[in-house]
C-alpha cells in the first residue's frame, strides 16, 4: 500500500507540472498524465483485489 501512496503524490506531482503556466511540453506531460492515472488506477485495484494494507 505504501507504494500506492508514494504513485498518488508522485501523479499530484505530474498534474501540477501540467498546469503550470508556462510548461512548453504541456501536450507531453498531457499524455504523461493519463498514462499515470491510468496505470495508478490499476495499481489500486491489485491492492484492493489482493487484499494489501
Amino acid at each position: 500500500m505504501n507504494n500506492s501512496i508514494v504513485m498518488i503524490l508522485v501523479l499530484g506531482l505530474l498534474l501540477m507540472m501540467l498546469i503550470a503556466p508556462f510548461s512548453a511540453l504541456s501536450l507531453v506531460m498531457l499524455v504523461v498524465l493519463v498514462s499515470a492515472i491510468g496505470w495508478t488506477g490499476w495499481q489500486l485495484i491489485r491492492a484492493f483485489i489482493k487484499g494489501e494494507a
